[in-house]
């Protein structure tokens, strides 16, 4: 199939182009937009915003969530904070540092003009979650407080403790509730996309199963919207919630849609270490723990087993301090997660099979007090004690990279629109913004930038130009995707194997870790490539899906992993 990848990116100055393409494009009268209805699948801070937002401007929206809640979205989880180019510390931030930083950080991978136009938003966001009553950290005076992340050498990141991306979500989900309660949004929770329906080339709707009856059904409308996250769970262990998976985008990607940059998987360098086998996820530690937290290892291999305390400082080898001075402990995450694995390689690891490092707040404690420190940090450190049973206060935490955001996902164009008119893609679940490595503290401004601020504007482009004819539902192609979706899961169901579906998610995701995690090279590819379709062929012969047709959930949560590697074999 010919594909061509048109990026709509507007003529002139990078600092000009959003502002020209705002008034370049087609508007929709205000008595029209209740003409149209947009489907919005994932309820995050990109997916609730762009429904809230699309229904303020009069659309009919209809939202869909696989939770319980539209609160209870992944970007819940997100803990360190949110950047955006105000400059309040005066330390030399503006919208074109903010927009260089991206864009290096990313390896020089991704689109400037979308980076740009996100530098440029990343001020309004600010604005907009404050008049939503977000609590971000004040100072003493009232103002708002910021602190530095990961690969920029000025202090740009609001936060609300450790708990920033639920503040977030709380205050895009009120909006959305809001405009529920209006009568602007449906609201479909515990609902999953299961695959696109795609007419004379044209988005126009998705099936979606029901997860409390089972029922597999079409819902129609003039324009699509994926903001449903990306496909880390591949790995098994990472820092995503189990429920997260890439189901929506690998099926618009099989109905035509372009997939941008699969390989790019951001490591995170600072997450508490694997305990065990079983072990279903791995917890984030927040990069902003790396403001007063210095990483260390032993000098010498000997060392490894003595507890941290009896290591003097000479002995200790602070190798991000020692090999990155310009940016220290706060480098970006790549190159702390490769850094991190180095040390443990070489045989200086610490902790249950050497795969670890220190994360110290020692010196923090004594320059600035513990109390200081409970303040800024407080649920972060009780949340390790937890986890682990060791105090942080007290001794050094253990941290080690694990797999935590995929920067690849549906190309889109300036307009956020995909290969398939009509479907666009925000947040994770695109490809545009970050290249091959994201900034700490970017994906909670990317999704709320899509949300809010750019796809009110070129959605309605789509619509006006488009201009989508009415579709009934019982047009051959609405009914050839359900009966699609239908056929799939009845021979998933018919498996009747003995293996559970984790087991087949775990193996999978130990082949991917080895062979296509940090380090990677031609060998374990190949090797990778030999393993996966096996498993995959074995998958189909001897999964095993308990429970009576009806409630088999699990049939899905494994199928939509084991969808990233395509389909069941013939």
């Amino acid at each position: 199939m010919s594909l061509t990848l048109n990026a709509r990116v507007p003529g002139g100055a990078l600092a000009d182009k959003w502002d020209k393409h705002r008034f370049d494009v087609k508007l929709v009268n205000p008595a029209n937009k209740r003409k149209y209805n947009i489907i919005v699948v994932g309820s995050g801070l990109a997916g609730a915003s762009a429904a809230a937002t699309f229904s303020e401007l009069g659309y009919n929206v209809s939202c869909y969530c696989y939770q319980d809640s539209p609160r209870r979205a992944h970007s819940i989880a997100a803990q360190g904070g949110i950047n955006a180019a105000k400059n309040y510390q005066n330390d030399g931030d503006s919208i074109q540092r903010l927009f260089y930083d991206t864009i290096k950080g990313g390896d020089f991978r991704a689109r400037e003009a979308n980076v740009y136009r996100l530098a440029q938003i990343s001020v309004n966001i600010i604005d907009q979650c404050v008049a939503q009553g977000v609590p971000f950290a004040r100072e003493y005076g009232g103002l708002l407080a910021n602190r530095s992340f990961g690969g920029a050498q000025v202090s740009r990141t609001f936060y609300a403790r450790g708990q920033t991306g639920q503040q977030l979500l709380l205050g895009a989900y009120q909006a959305l509730e809001k405009e529920i309660a209006k009568g602007g949004v449906s609201m479909f929770p515990r609902s999953e996309m299961l695959d696109l329906i795609v007419v004379n080339g044209r988005a126009r709707g998705i099936v979606v199963r029901d997860e409390v009856s089972g029922t597999i059904e079409p819902h129609l409308a003039d324009a699509v919207v994926l903001a449903t996250g990306g496909y880390g769970n591949v790995f098994y262990l990472s820092t995503n919630a189990k429920g997260c998976n890439a189901t929506a985008i690998w099926r618009a990607h099989k109905r035509g849609a372009a997939f941008a940059n699969p390989c790019y998987t951001q490591i995170h360098p600072t997450c508490i270490p694997v305990a065990g086998e079983y072990q279903s996820k791995l917890t984030l530690m927040s990069e902003s723990l790396r403001n007063d937290g210095r990483v260390w290892v032993p000098k010498r291999r000997e060392d490894v087993g003595k507890k941290p305390g009896d290591i003097p400082e000479s002995d200790r080898d602070y190798y991000l301090e020692r090999k990155y001075p310009s940016y220290g402990n706060l480098s970006p995450r790549d190159i702390a997660s490769r850094a991190a694995k180095e040390a443990c390689d070489d045989g200086r690891g610490v902790g249950p099979g050497g795969r670890g490092v220190y994360l110290d707040f020692a010196d923090a404690i004594k320059r600035l007090g513990e109390d200081k420190i409970r303040e800024r940090y407080g649920n972060l450190f009780e949340m390790y004690q937890r986890i682990t049973d060791e105090n942080p206060y007290a001794v050094p935490m253990r941290i080690y990279p694990a797999v935590h955001y995929t920067m690849g996902g549906l190309w889109v164009d300036y307009n956020l629109m995909s290969t398939i008119p009509g479907l666009h893609v925000a947040g994770e679940a695109n490809f545009s913004d970050h290249g091959a490595n994201r900034l700490g503290a970017s994906a909670l401004m990317q999704g709320l930038a899509d949300g809010y601020f750019v796809l009110p504007y070129t959605i309605g482009d789509y619509l006006a130009t488009a201009r989508p004819e009415s579709l009934a539902a019982d047009a051959s192609e609405v009914k050839a995707a359900v009966a699609d979706v239908a056929a799939r899961t009845t021979r998933l169901l018919g498996v009747k194997g003995k293996r559970s579906v984790t087991s087949f998610h775990r193996e999978l995701g130990r082949i991917m870790w080895e062979h296509c995690g940090m380090a990677r090279d031609a060998a374990g590819l190949t090797k990778a490539l030999e393993l996966i379709p096996s498993l995959r062929e074995e998958f189909w012969q001897d999964v095993s899906i308990p429970g009576s047709k009806r409630f088999r959930c699990c049939a899905t949560s494994f199928g939509r992993t084991w969808s990233c590697r395509g389909p069941a074999p013939s």
